[in-house]
């Protein structure tokens, strides 16, 4: 199954226009959708989680037109907001089973063998009867995780999963979502560059509602394979290197700004060559360098 996104626009009623001419096609796997805060990813994922409309394009999913068949699209999502409320008090087991009733799973004991299954695969078995409300950040990442993988969906959407947590919630959370990323397709949206280096293999940056580039973490890279520059430099020349080069990045190492600069032609005054980074292609993209 395919997700085909086709000239798809979204201007708000205060003239921000979030979604500018968006095409994209993903196929079943780890697809990474990177950009700033404000790039428009949140909103072309509640475009395609139905929660919003869409001013004009297309979007199918196989054989269901996204914009408009919004019930069909739902039997087969799996959706993971940035926020998530809960009831303050329902456990994580009669949560799931609360969720599962509502996708229309009626058959008791159908619905608990499902519930059991998701809860031992984000492992919180052992933490089914507490309060999802006291769960610590990662935990309810991975209950978020479970109510989105009810009903076996076609599409899971996550969006912004990992801010906040622990590297070893982190990590956690990783194995997870790489485990259902083989059997469906995964759209991680995120401004976080590791995540998408570490899970996906097909991507795509956006920022101002436009997207800047698709296709695959390698294509990414080759881009600027050879093109990136590094040197280390007081902080008062920061500033000077900035109006005179191209630069892409900086960083304090050592208490010193390390800066990242493109350039096609090989440099000398003390500058060496950087190992390419999605990072760097990231920044370049932003930056209009490359």
């Amino acid at each position: 199954m395919q997700l085909s996104i086709t000239n798809l626009n979204k201007r708000y009623s205060n003239g921000v226009l979030a979604l500018d001419d968006v095409s994209l096609h993903i196929e079943k796997g780890m697809f990474g959708l990177l950009g700033p805060n404000g790039a428009g990813k949140s909103s072309l994922m509640r475009t395609l989680a139905t929660l919003q409309e869409a001013d004009s394009g297309s979007a199918s999913l196989g054989d269901i037109d996204v914009l408009k068949q919004k019930d069909a699209v739902r039997k087969v999502l799996g959706y993971l907001p940035q926020e998530f409320g809960v009831y303050p008090r329902t456990s994580a087991h009669d949560l799931l089973h609360h969720l599962a009733v509502l996708k229309g799973f009626n058959d008791k004991k159908e619905r608990s063998e499902m519930v059991d299954y998701l809860l031992n695969k984000v492992n919180l078995f052992e933490h089914r009867k507490k309060a999802v409300s006291s769960y610590s950040g990662g935990m309810r990442q991975r209950f978020g995780i479970a109510q989105c993988l009810i009903g076996s969906p076609k599409l899971v959407i996550v969006d912004e999963p990992t801010a906040g947590l622990d590297p070893g919630e982190r990590n956690r959370f990783y194995n997870i979502l790489s485990e259902i990323g083989e059997q469906v397709i995964v759209i991680l949206s995120t401004h976080i560059v590791q995540d998408v280096r570490e899970l996906c293999t097909q991507m795509a940056i956006m920022d101002h509602g436009k997207v800047l580039f698709s296709g695959s973490t390698d294509d990414a890279l080759t881009q600027i394979k050879g093109k990136v520059w590094e040197k280390s430099v007081e902080k008062a020349e920061l500033k000077s290197y900035q109006e005179q080069y191209k630069v892409i990045s900086n960083k304090l190492v050592g208490g010193k700004p390390q800066i990242h600069v493109f350039s096609e032609m090989p440099m000398n005054s003390g500058f060496q060559p950087a190992e390419e980074s999605l990072e760097d292609v990231f920044f370049a993209k932003i930056h209009n360098l490359v």
